[in-house]
């Protein structure tokens, strides 16, 4: 677990150069541009880079072999690369030099970004995973924490001190994880080859890995949505002022951040599989309920209770979808994971705008639980018996 605390380092940095990305990166833009929609667009290109880019950099790893393991390669390239244009970001002097500067700092994260995670199976054993995503995830979220704070703090001395902060904790982070983290000597062994393919389609995207997937996209899209709309749905709906209503999120996400370690726990103990059914089953009755609620005690009591099955979902689903693979294929299958929840993080916002255009922000809540239905119908029919690696370790 020591390994993965420090691995969850690396996963701190990414988590606060994100937060502290999508925050205060809007305000530079909006020197230049009149345009929220198109603002909008170029906040979301890291999803798109996603979409291409993680699959292909998370398959090339798995067929990497190098004698400083698979992974770390691409950590080593892409996270100095990273870090100079993330502190360059500040200090652009156009509209040209600022995209650039955004581009470029975007295709550098996807470099390593999937090695990063992919490094959790390959230096734990799978009945591990669930406490370890756990820790990891619990990292992730102080980064954000960490990232609306201080980095809010730093930001109104200079717009450029978060950002000078954040590109020396990646270059920390990636000699932290450099000097302890030896693949080939943490790693669980595997055999390589050099004529591994690409990507296996028939063997990877099996019956139950593609319901899971379906499963991901499915809970992302409520997710996703409802995090980017619900400040306008407190604000329009229930009548809170904009920082109360954002307040009012926060509960959900701090909720999430307590839970994360607790809820790898009892994925470990009672299955992946049955944590994330729980989470799913009890996120639906949390949305269905909010609709309900007029008062904000209540609302930020139900999104406390939220952010606790949200964990039971999230910390259990990454786990669950390597377990489905071989030691060969995590790199892949990370690549698929990022995948499908970018492609919900494109789809969901501005389809559930659309939805709340036609109907009103009365049917956000409807509709994310809807699209919970959906993923619930999607992990019914995901049939893996989650033993089989606990019994392969053993043997």
């Amino acid at each position: 677990m020591k390994k993965i605390w420090l691995l969850g380092f690396g996963f701190f940095s990414i988590s606060l150069g994100w937060s502290l990305y999508n925050g205060f990166v809007p305000f530079f833009l909006d020197n230049y541009i009149a345009s929220t929609a198109l603002i909008g667009f170029l906040m979301t290109i890291d999803n798109y880079f996603a979409l291409f880019l993680q699959p292909y950099i998370g398959n090339r790893s798995d067929r990497t072999n190098t004698r400083f393991g698979r992974r770390m390669p691409y950590l080593l390239i892409g996270i100095p690369i990273a870090a100079l244009f993330y502190a360059l970001i500040p200090f652009q002097t156009s509209l040209l030099t600022l995209v650039i500067f955004m581009v470029c700092m975007n295709l550098s994260m996807a470099l390593f970004r999937s090695p990063t995670i992919a490094l959790m199976p390959d230096i734990t054993p799978e009945y591990k995973r669930t406490k370890a995503n756990g820790v990891i995830n619990f990292m992730g979220g102080c980064g954000g924490i960490l990232a609306f704070s201080a980095g809010a703090l730093l930001f109104n001395i200079d717009e450029s001190l978060p950002f000078l902060a954040v590109s020396a904790i990646f270059l920390i982070a990636l000699m932290v994880i450099f000097m302890n983290i030896k693949e080939h000597r943490d790693g669980i062994p595997y055999t390589f080859s050099p004529t591994t393919p690409k990507i296996n389609y028939k063997k990877e995207l099996n019956a139950p890995t593609v319901f899971l997937l379906g499963a991901i996209f499915f809970w992302f899209i409520a997710i996703q949505g409802m995090e980017a709309l619900f400040t306008l749905y407190g604000v329009n709906e229930i009548g809170l002022s904009e920082g109360a209503s954002a307040f009012s999120l926060a509960f959900f996400s701090l909720s999430f951040v307590l839970s994360a370690i607790p809820s790898g726990v009892l994925g470990a103990k009672y299955g992946k599989k049955n944590m994330i059914m729980i989470g799913i089953i009890g996120l639906f009755f949390v949305f269905f309920l909010l609709n309900w609620v007029e008062s904000v005690f209540y609302l930020r009591a139900i999104l406390l209770v939220g952010g606790m099955f949200w964990a039971c979902i999230n910390i259990n689903a990454y786990p669950f979808i390597v377990s489905m693979g071989s030691a060969h294929s995590f790199g892949t299958r990370t690549g698929l994971y990022y995948l499908v929840s970018s492609l919900a993080s494109i789809i969901s916002p501005p389809t559930l705008g659309l939805l709340i255009d036609l109907f009103g922000f009365g049917i956000l809540f409807n509709a994310s639980a809807a699209s919970l239905l959906l993923a619930l119908v999607c992990m019914l029919k995901v049939n893996h018996d989650e033993s089989i690696g606990n019994r392969i370790l053993t043997l």
